[in-house]
């Protein structure tokens, strides 16, 4: 993609939102329709390296985030579109966008909170996702640039929005530093007992939109276990060793070397859609996660973050359904994600870490991605 597209990006203020009208709303529509007015901009954060990052407050995206690649050129390593309409009608709602209020999967959309079921919106199979239908990538968020090189997105989810509990106040801060790092600052209060997991969902692919499949792309993934999941990809509750799997990535290896390899937790996942359960994690630390290098371009990306643990998507839901900004289509396995996160299902598994916050408490975590080049 060009690089006039992020002077085409700038001089957009405004874009249509576009909401249907029901005459009886669920949470989900109540939601949309409270933030379908609301106007939606493009927004562009930089460093001194013209290292560039471009957002919307559709879904509080990342749209675009252009880094030099091994020969100097800039190149975009973020797919998307180019309209805040195209991201609506996706038949993929989660490019870019910031997840939320739950990231991941909770089972059959309940869990027990403070003695009592709490029901959630149903949206994929049997479970909820990314805080089901009522999710953060379908809200306009409120935005602030304090300065180039940061962009704030709030918002406040309301009281059952989505089945969730409590009025919980969100902020994420974007930031974008001189040595090439994407700064991702997560904070939420509430005022009755909930759950929070917040995450972005970018979606990667280091040799540049339109340049094939990642699945020559180079990983390292700094954990010992991950958790195994069912047909419906909630985790068993166990911590299984990668050791000896298609699933140990502690040493450099490429993204395609074993997906295809006969074992059931592929099957399940259709790939890799799994979390691991990264090492040497401490509260308040950042923890060296993963790197993931582009064969192609030489782009090296390090992924640094407080969460215990990592969401490993290797696209294969993708189904050449949409047109992204370049042009290319989002083929099978053309994009990767590295979602830093609590664990899948930690309201239903109380050995897992929790995702529980209570009024008082303040939700805050940092993960930021360090962009590089290969010697």
């Amino acid at each position: 993609m060009k690089l006039q597209f992020i002077a085409g990006l700038l001089s957009v203020v405004l874009l249509a939102a576009a909401c249907n009208s029901s005459s009886t709303k669920s949470s989900a529509d109540s939601a949309k329709t409270d933030t379908a007015t609301k106007s939606t901009a493009f927004y562009v954060i930089k460093n001194k390296n013209n290292v560039k990052a471009v957002f919307t407050n559709y879904g509080g995206r990342i749209v675009s985030l252009f880094v030099p690649d091994s020969k100097g050129k800039m190149i975009d390593v973020v797919i998307g579109f180019k309209t805040v309409d195209e991201y609506r009608k996706s038949t993929e709602p989660y490019f870019g966008a910031t997840i939320g209020r739950y990231g991941n999967r909770i089972a059959k959309g309940k869990f027990m909170l403070d003695g009592k079921q709490v029901t959630l919106t149903i949206n994929n199979g049997p479970n909820t996702l990314h805080g089901g239908k009522a999710g953060f990538q379908d809200v306009v968020w409120n935005a602030k640039q304090p300065d180039d090189h940061t962009i704030e997105f709030t918002y406040l989810a309301k009281d059952m929005e989505g089945g969730f509990p409590g009025n919980l106040n969100v902020k994420v801060t974007y930031s974008l530093n001189d040595q090439n790092e994407l700064h991702m600052d997560y904070e939420a209060t509430t005022d009755k007992t909930t759950v929070c997991n917040l995450t972005n969902h970018a979606f990667f692919n280091l040799n540049g939109e339109g340049s094939g499949t990642i699945l020559n792309h180079i990983v390292q993934i700094n954990a010992a276990k991950y958790t195994p999941v069912d047909s419906t990809l909630i985790p068993t509750g166990k911590l299984e060793p990668v050791a000896g799997t298609p699933f140990d990535f502690n040493k450099p290896t490429t993204i395609g070397a074993r997906i295809n390899d006969n074992n059931q937790q592929l099957k399940n996942g259709n790939g890799y859609d799994h979390n691991f359960v990264l090492s040497d994690t401490a509260p308040g630390k950042f923890a060296h996660a993963a790197t993931v290098v582009g064969d192609k371009s030489g782009v090296v990306m390090d992924v640094y973050t407080q969460e215990p643990g990592l969401q490993f998507y290797s696209g294969n839901f993708m189904q050449s359904k949409n047109t992204f900004k370049g042009g290319s289509k989002d083929d099978f396995r053309t994009a990767f994600a590295m979602e830093t996160q609590h664990f899948p299902d930690s309201p239903n598994e109380p050995s897992f870490p929790t995702t529980t916050l209570k009024p008082g408490q303040t939700y805050q975590t940092s993960s930021y991605y360090k962009f590089s080049v290969k010697k």
